[in-house]
C-alpha cells in the first residue's frame, strides 16, 4: 500500500495532502538527528514509517475527537507526541499538545522539530516527577517503563477523568497483571495495528488502591 493508504488504514479515516506531508517532514527529520542522537534504534531506520509513525498515528483515533489537552510523557524522538501534534493541527486545531522529555538533546530535536513543522506544541524539559501535574485529559507513553511505574506518572498528570494510551508490547498481560496490585483501573485493550505482538492499552478511572489521590 501507499504511504496515504497505510495511513488512512490505522487512522480510519482520510488525511489531507497537507497532513501526509507534514507527517513525511517529520519522518525525515527524525532519521536526519538519529544519525547524531539516539531517537531512534539504527535497526529499525529503514522502517521508520511502519515502525514509528504508522505505530504512534494509531493511537489517534481512540481518543475522543474533542480532547482539550494531549500529554506524552517521556518524549523522546517525538514518538507519538510529534505525529499526533501533526494530526491535531488539522483535526482538533484547538487542542493543547504538551511535550515532557528531560534529555537536553532530545528536547532541543522536539522544540526544532515543531518549528520547522509549525506545530503548536510546549516542550516541558524536565523530569516527570518533577513537571507540575499537567491535568491532562489524554496521556500518552511509549517505550517509557514497566506499567506499575508508568502509572505512577499517570497519575500525577492526567485528570481524573482522563484517559491514557499506553502501547506495550508482548509483555503487556503481566504488566497489567503487576499493575493491579498496586492500581485501580478500568482497561480496554486494543491490538496494535502495526505491530502484531502489540497492544494499546486503553486505561481509565486510575486511582491507587489505597484510596489516595
Amino acid at each position: 500500500m501507499s504511504r496515504t493508504a497505510d495511513l488512512e488504514h490505522v487512522l480510519g479515516r482520510s488525511v489531507s495532502r497537507e497532513t501526509l506531508e507534514r507527517l513525511e517532514a517529520f519522518d525525515a527529520a527524525l532519521l536526519k538527528w538519529s544519525s547524531a542522537i539516539n531517537l531512534i534504534a539504527k535497526a529499525t531506520r529503514s522502517e521508520s514509517w511502519s515502525r514509528h509513525i504508522l505505530d504512534s498515528a494509531q493511537l489517534y483515533p481512540l481518543a475522543p475527537t474533542d480532547f482539550r489537552h494531549w500529554c506524552d510523557l517521556g518524549a523522546g524522538g517525538g514518538l507519538p507526541g510529534l505525529v499526533i501534534a501533526c494530526l491535531t493541527t488539522e483535526a482538533n486545531p484547538g487542542a493543547r499538545i504538551t511535550l515532557v522529555e528531560s534529555d537536553a538533546r532530545k528536547a532541543a530535536f522536539l522544540a526544532t522539530a515543531a518549528r520547522q513543522l509549525d506545530l503548536a506544541v510546549t516542550v516541558l524539559r524536565d523530569r516527570i516527577e518533577k513537571v507540575a501535574p499537567q491535568r491532562a485529559d489524554i496521556l500518552s507513553a511509549r517505550a517509557l517503563a514497566a506499567l506499575p511505574l508508568l502509572l505512577d506518572y499517570a497519575h500525577r498528570h492526567l485528570d481524573p477523568q482522563g484517559m491514557a494510551l499506553l502501547p506495550k508490547g508482548r509483555n503487556a498481560a503481566q504488566e497489567v497483571e503487576d499493575a493491579r496490585q498496586s492500581w485501580h483501573f478500568d482497561l480496554e485493550i486494543t491490538p496494535s495495528r502495526a505491530d502484531p505482538e502489540g497492544a494499546i492499552l486503553v486505561l481509565r478511572n486510575l486511582r491507587p488502591l489505597d484510596g489516595t489521590r
